[in-house]
C-alpha cells in the first residue's frame, strides 16, 4: 500500500477514534447511547489494522468483527429494507461466493491429486470422517439441542472453506495443495454432507437427506462449475476464447439457460426445483463474464485482471453481509447461548487444526518408513512435508461456513441452525489469521 494512502487511512482511523471516544464520554454522562461509541472504536480499529503493514493480514477479520458489532448493536436494521426481507439474500450471496471460488480454479487443480495423493486423501478422511463426530460430541457434551445442535453438526459436516487457501498462502504453506483439497472436498460434499447430517443431526431435528443433497448441488456445485467455466472463458488461450463470435455464443447460451430456468414451471423440475436458483444465477454470471471479456479484452485489448480484483472484494463483502444478517435474526438466541457457542467453536476448530497437523505428520512419517522398509524409497524421511502438514491443518480446521449457512437457510429453513456456522466462521477467521501469521515466522523444516 502506498505511503500516502496509508497515512490517509491512519488519519481517518484517528478521526473515527476521537469521535467514538467523545460518544462514549457522552454515554457515560447519560447524554448518548454507548453503542455508537463502541461501534466507532471497532471501525477505528479496523482502519488502523488496514494501515499497518504487520497487521494488514488481519484486515478481513477486523471488518468481520465490525459487522458483528453492527448486527449486535442494531439488529432491527438488518431484518428488512423497504419491505424486502434481508434473509432472502443469504442463499444467492452464498452462491455468488462459490462462483467466485470457481473462477479461481481450473481443471488442472484436480491434477494435484496425482501429485500429492496422500495429504488429499487424509484431509478428506479427517474432514468427513472425524470433524462431524467432533461436532456431534461437542453439541452433546455442552448440552445443545434442536436447531442449534444441528447447526453445530452441520458446520462439521461440510467441505473445507475457501478461507483455508488464503491462510495457507499467508502461512507459506502449500497453496496448490490447499486449492486441490478444497476442490476435492467440495465435490465430495453433495454425497457426504447429507449422509452425515442424517446420521448425526437426525438425532436433534428431522433431516431430509435427498433435499439436502439437492441443496448442496444448488448452493455449491452449480455455482462452482459455472465459475470453472468462467475461468476457462477468461483465461483459456484457445481460439474460441478470444473470438467475439464464440464468446457471444457462450453468453447467449448461458443467458438462455438462466432465462428458461427462471421462466419454467417449478413442477417441470419436480423434486429438483431448488436447482432453478443455481441455474439462474450461474447462467447469468457466466453470461456477464463472457460479455465483459468481449468488451474488455477483444474490443478494448485490455487484460482480464478486473475479475481477480473485483470478486475477492465482492466475496468478502458477501461473507460480512451474511454474517451480519444471521446474527441480527438470531440476536436473542446469541445473547442467551453466545458463550457456550464460542466455546464450541474454539473446541471444534482447534481440534481440526490439531488433528490435521499432527495427523499429517504421523501419517507422513509412517508412510515414509514403510516405503523405505519395502524398498520403494531411498530414505525414511516423512512422505508429507511440513508445508503440506500446515496445509492439511487449515483445510481440516476451517470449514465452509457459507455452505453451512446456505444449507441451514435453504434446506433446514432455520435462522437458528445458521447461527453456529456464522459464529464458527467468525472464530475460524480469527484463529486462522493468528495461526497463519505465527507459522509464517516459523521455519518449514523439521
Amino acid at each position: 500500500m502506498a505511503t500516502g494512502k496509508k497515512i490517509s487511512i491512519l488519519h481517518l482511523a484517528s478521526t473515527v477514534a476521537v469521535i467514538a471516544i467523545i460518544l462514549i464520554g457522552l454515554a457515560l454522562a447519560g447524554l448518548s447511547c454507548y453503542r455508537q461509541g463502541l461501534f466507532g472504536l471497532l471501525c477505528a480499529s479496523a482502519l488502523f489494522v488496514m494501515s499497518h503493514d504487520k497487521l494488514r493480514d488481519f484486515s478481513f477479520t477486523a471488518w468481520v468483527l465490525v459487522c458483528v458489532g453492527f448486527a449486535l448493536a442494531w439488529p432491527q436494521s438488518l431484518h428488512e429494507w423497504g419491505g424486502f426481507e434481508l434473509p432472502l439474500l443469504i442463499v444467492p450471496l452464498t452462491q455468488l461466493i462459490m462462483f467466485g471460488m470457481g473462477t479461481t480454479l481450473s481443471l488442472k487443480d484436480f491434477s494435484g491429486i496425482l501429485v500429492a495423493p496422500w495429504p488429499v486423501m487424509l484431509g478428506v478422511v479427517l474432514q468427513f470422517g472425524v470433524m462431524p463426530v467432533i461436532g456431534f460430541a461437542v453439541a452433546l457434551s455442552l448440552g445443545f439441542e434442536g436447531e442449534l445442535a444441528a447447526g453445530i453438526v452441520l458446520i462439521g459436516s461440510v467441505s473445507g472453506g475457501v478461507a483455508s487457501n488464503l491462510m495457507a498462502f499467508i502461512a507459506g504453506a502449500n497453496v496448490a495443495l490447499s486449492v486441490t483439497m478444497t476442490v476435492v472436498s467440495t465435490f465430495v460434499a453433495p454425497l457426504m454432507t447429507p449422509l452425515l447430517m442424517g446420521l448425526f443431526a437426525g438425532r436433534f431435528i428431522p433431516i431430509d437427506t435427498l433435499a439436502m443433497m439437492i441443496g448442496v448441488i444448488n448452493i455449491i456445485v452449480i455455482p462452482v462449475v459455472a465459475g470453472l467455466l468462467a475461468h476457462a472463458v477468461l483465461y483459456s488461450r484457445r481460439p474460441w476464447a478470444v473470438s467475439a463470435g464464440y464468446l457471444l455464443l457462450v453468453a447467449l447460451v448461458s443467458a438462455l439457460v438462466a432465462a428458461s430456468s427462471l421462466a419454467a414451471d417449478p413442477e417441470v423440475f419436480g423434486i429438483f426445483a431448488p436447482l432453478r436458483n443455481g441455474l439462474v444465477l450461474g447462467g447469468s454470471l457466466l453470461s456477464v463474464v463472457a460479455l465483459s471479456k468481449i468488451i474488455v479484452s477483444v474490443w478494448l485489448g485490455r487484460p482480464n485482471t478486473w475479475i481477480d480484483k473485483a470478486l475477492p472484494v465482492v466475496s468478502m463483502a458477501g461473507i460480512c453481509a451474511i454474517l451480519a444478517i444471521i446474527i441480527a435474526q438470531t440476536h436473542d438466541v446469541l445473547l442467551e447461548a453466545g458463550l457456550l457457542l464460542v466455546l464450541a467453536a474454539v473446541v471444534h476448530n482447534l481440534s481440526g487444526y490439531g488433528l490435521g497437523y499432527w495427523g499429517a505428520r504421523g501419517f507422513g512419517s509412517l508412510l515414509g518408513r514403510l516405503g523405505y522398509k519395502m524398498g520403494f524409497r531411498d530414505t525414511d524421511t516423512p512422505l508429507i512435508d511440513e508445508a503440506a502438514c500446515r496445509t492439511v491443518a487449515f483445510e481440516v480446521g476451517m470449514q465452509n461456513g457459507g455452505m453451512a449457512t446456505g444449507l441451514a437457510m435453504d434446506v433446514l429453513k432455520s435462522h437458528v441452525a445458521a447461527l453456529p456456522p456464522n459464529l464458527f466462521g467468525t472464530w475460524m477467521n480469527i484463529s486462522g489469521s493468528v495461526l497463519a501469521n505465527w507459522w509464517k515466522r516459523q521455519p518449514k523444516v523439521r
